[in-house]
């Protein structure tokens, strides 16, 4: 792991607070480092082509493979969502949330391709299909509706950070842990800040906490399934860990 650092310049910007956008070069310089700092034998990925999953459902895969692919399409989702709310913001946004919208949306589509770069590298083949507009269901979401847009993205949040908070005891890769563990601090950055919009203080309440201090965790397979109405192609993530 003594290569992980470039240089003191790019671990200075990926430590940047949230309200300074990642930039996209000093993410994949960072985490394309951590990731190659491993043999990266991505075990149980042989396994796949033995699984049995109904026709028209795309599986996530198994081993750390499985793991990333779960990770690639929730970042899917997210960023593909941020990139609406900015592109057609709500007529209500108050001062900076647009401004603030526009950053997670960088976020979340260098999240998106840094799992679309680390599976086609480590994994070839491997790789779930990209998650096109006309896969994804956002009829719920009434983006010129400031609550609206803020329900849709703490429903996100919340879930990408249980998501990575279940899943990332699955990992036997060291150094994709490592940068699952950085990608959740920012989604649990960008929870807290919708949470607060939404009621001043409910950043950390006991809907998320528990009473032991921690943040909830939820296993691929329930996380998947609250997603699903967002998604029209079917996920299974059944194997996801195994």
């Amino acid at each position: 792991m003594s290569n992980i650092k470039q240089n003191a310049g790019d671990e200075a910007e990926f430590a940047k607070p949230l309200y300074t956008p990642i930039k996209r070069r000093s993410f994949f310089m960072y985490a394309g480092a951590t990731a190659g700092a491993t043999a990266l034998l991505l075990s149980g990925c042989d396994d796949d082509k033995d699984e049995v999953v109904p026709a028209g459902t795309i599986s996530l895969g198994s081993g750390d493979v499985g793991v990333l692919n779960y990770a690639y399409a929730l970042e899917q989702l997210e960023a593909a969502f941020y990139a609406q709310v900015k592109d057609t913001p709500a007529t209500d946004f108050k001062t900076n949330e647009l401004a603030y919208f526009t950053q997670v949306a960088a976020h979340e589509a260098i999240h998106r391709d840094f799992f679309k770069a680390a599976i086609n590298r480590d994994a070839p083949g491997k790789i779930i299909p990209s998650l096109q507009a006309s896969d994804l269901n956002f009829s719920s979401v009434d983006f010129t509706k400031r609550d609206s847009v803020l329900a849709a993205a703490k429903t996100f949040e919340d879930l990408g950070v249980a998501a990575y908070n279940g899943a990332g005891k699955y990992l036997k890769t060291p150094a994709y842990l490592v940068i699952a563990g950085q990608i959740v601090s920012v989604e649990a950055r960008h929870a807290a800040y919708v949470r607060d919009l939404i009621s001043n203080g409910s950043f950390a309440d006991d809907s998320i906490i528990d009473s032991m201090g921690l943040d909830k965790a939820m296993e691929p397979v329930d996380v998947i399934a609250a997603a699903q109405p967002f998604i029209k192609v079917k996920l299974d993530a059944t194997s996801v860990g195994k």
